[in-house]
């Protein structure tokens, strides 16, 4: 195999809050070597025990905007009052060093994010049902029972929306779920695309004849 490094894949994850995005993920991360998570800012507190620079990069209005404003963000909205962004920079970094970076964002984000890199993997993460969303978020104990219906009011609209993702993971069986992500992402690293580069050794010893 060529000694040469390969360019990593954006892989982008959406759903519902409740969905079970995050245990997915933080399954893929551990079995899968060369993945990263891009670490997003928000203007937003940190909830329960979240860690700056770690979750995310929790920031002022002032300073986000300034951000925007420099165009730093691959993408960037302002949700339940609170701006969330995707660092150009952070992102590319990583990717660059041959690892793949997962991207949890939301729909609109998602949107955004393929049309100016439309290579990038979608996968979209549907709960099972509407109950059982309802009472995912419940058991979290992250939120008040107002903001519970607000995602839930949002989540009607969002999963309305999975057909514009490359892939769709169904959660109703964690297990299975986080197995399809890691197959999606194994899945990307073999498109021919992202392989071209590595095959320049191996056509050499095949000479140049058709």
């Amino acid at each position: 195999m060529s000694e040469e490094k390969r360019c990593g894949n954006l892989i982008i994850i959406s759903g519902p809050s409740g969905a079970g995005k995050s245990a997915i993920v933080e399954y893929a991360m551990r079995t899968l070597p060369d993945m990263q998570f891009s670490v997003s800012y928000t203007t937003r507190a940190p909830r329960g025990g979240e860690r700056d620079g770690v979750e995310y990069f929790f920031t002022d209005r002032t300073e986000f905007e300034s951000l925007i404003a420099a165009g730093e963000f691959l993408e960037w909205a302002e949700v339940h009052g609170n701006y969330y962004g995707s660092s150009r920079g952070f992102i590319d970094g990583i990717l660059r060093q041959g690892n793949d970076v997962i991207l949890d964002i939301d729909v609109q984000g998602a949107r955004s994010v393929k049309n100016v890199r439309p290579d990038t993997v979608a996968v979209f993460v549907m709960p099972p049902s509407f109950e059982i969303l309802r009472e995912r978020l419940q058991r979290r104990r992250l939120d008040e029972a107002d903001v519970i219906e607000r995602r839930l009011k949002i989540a009607r609209e969002e999963i309305r929306q999975f057909t514009e993702y490359d892939y769709l993971i169904i959660n109703d069986d964690l297990e299975n779920a986080e197995r399809e992500l890691v197959s999606i992402i194994v899945s990307a690293r073999c498109r021919t695309n992202v392989r071209r580069s590595a095959t320049a050794s191996i056509l050499k010893l095949f000479g140049n004849s058709d």
